[in-house]
């Protein structure tokens, strides 16, 4: 018997659509620096963040191919928790203190929505995907070495909303050379009942919190991206200026906290 976490509350618990904490992720990602126009960064940000000036409009856009499983081998059933995502963090700043917040992040599983909106990842469907390597060498396998290229592309409601590739260069050795930005979102949960859409049942501003953090088979090189104008969309108003860095990589850790910096919650 699971205990219930997210709705529905069945019974068993087996229904619910993600079990509880902790949450173990593995995945490989591709990463891409870039530089969007400041006004338009500051512009995505909530109101306890700052614009960081110095940062000149950095970004980074993700593509990730994820697993994920909880505490009863979930992974054994990837058809439930397989899945791939793509999001983009704006440099900002918390009192002073360099941070990234998300304020665009598309996902193609609904365990993954609801998961990513109890940790203030604003996340919408979308469809997304991304090159593969594999073990067995050959021309589709899309190696670890210097001159391999990855692509990626997401997509939502119909319309393509980003593309990027990053051509591998080097290994990197030093997973320093990432960066190490803490992760703030917003937690923000309305209320339905007539007088009061503008009392939020939840509305915190939180620190992702993400335990043995692990880089493997890191690679930079140059990253592309673009963000293409879309219907009904504003992530294409962060459309890059220029793009830096691009990395590949596998990356692994756990979640079973969350720190709550600011809560502004209805009381």
């Amino acid at each position: 018997m699971h205990t219930p976490f997210f709705v529905p509350l069945a019974p068993r618990g087996f229904s619910s659509i993600s079990p509880p904490p902790p949450w173990h992720y593995a995945g490989d990602f591709l990463v891409i620096d870039f530089w969007a126009r400041p006004q338009a960064v500051a512009a995505v940000l909530p109101a306890q963040l700052q614009a960081d000036a110095k940062a000149e409009g950095h970004a980074q856009a993700y593509f990730i191919d994820w697993q994920f499983t909880g505490g009863h081998d979930e992974l054994l059933d990837p058809a439930r928790y397989q899945y791939r995502e793509f999001f983009i963090l704006v440099d900002a700043q918390f009192n002073g203190k360099p941070v990234a917040f998300c304020p665009y992040i598309f996902v193609d599983n609904d365990a993954a929505i609801a998961r990513g909106w109890a940790q203030g990842f604003p996340k919408r469907q979308g469809s997304i995907f991304q090159t593969r390597t594999f073990a067995a060498r050959g021309p589709a396998c899309a190696p670890l070495i210097a001159g391999s290229r990855f692509g990626a592309s997401a997509s939502a409601a119909g319309q393509r909303i980003a593309r990027g590739i990053v051509t591998l260069e080097q290994a990197l050795t030093d997973s320093a050379a990432l960066g190490s930005r803490p992760t703030i979102n917003l937690r923000h949960f309305p209320r339905l009942a007539a007088g009061q859409w503008d009392k939020p049942a939840v509305h915190e501003l939180v620190e992702s919190v993400m335990d043995n953090f692990t880089v493997a088979d890191a690679w930079m090189g140059k990253g592309e991206l673009t963000l293409p104008v879309c219907e009904h969309e504003e992530i294409s108003d962060l459309a890059p200026i220029r793009c830096g860095n691009g990395y590949r990589m596998s990356v692994s850790y756990s979640v079973t906290d969350l720190k709550t910096l600011v809560d502004h919650s209805a009381r």
